[in-house]
């Protein structure tokens, strides 16, 4: 039974397939489906208008407002950065310095080099001396 209606089916079909590829109606259906009037496709176009405004906006704001931003705050950067090392040069040598006895404790020794500087010692801000501690 059902290969008989396959078999009436078919050449309906194919008469079907045939009509989609009539030029005639491709046409018609390319116009249908182009036009401006569809609510579609204008809605696609106002997301497109839509993507380039908020994108042209961002450049700009990239563009005239961060990098001044980052300009000045790389100028405040570096006057505190002169600012503190002027603070420096005014205070008294490290080895004249007073040594708390809780500053730089140690219950063992590092391992690295002479067991006794960390491991982001600094020589020029940093400075122990083990007999010196009031």
């Amino acid at each position: 039974m059902f290969q008989r209606q396959l078999v009436r089916a078919t050449p309906r079909l194919t008469a079907q397939l045939r009509a989609f590829n009539n030029p005639v109606f491709r046409s018609a259906l390319q116009r249908r489906l182009a036009s401006t009037e569809n609510a579609f496709i204008k809605e696609r176009q106002a997301v497109k208008e839509h993507a380039a405004a908020t994108t042209e906006l961002w450049r700009k704001i990239s563009i005239y407002g961060v990098i001044p931003c980052l300009i000045l705050a790389g100028v405040n950067a570096y006057n505190l950065w002169n600012e503190h090392w002027e603070h420096w040069s005014h205070m008294p040598p490290l080895e004249e310095r007073v040594e708390y006895p809780y500053q730089n404790i140690r219950t063992k020794n590092f391992p690295w080099g002479d067991g006794d500087k960390t491991l982001f010692w600094n020589d020029s801000v940093n400075y122990h001396n083990k007999d010196k501690t009031t």
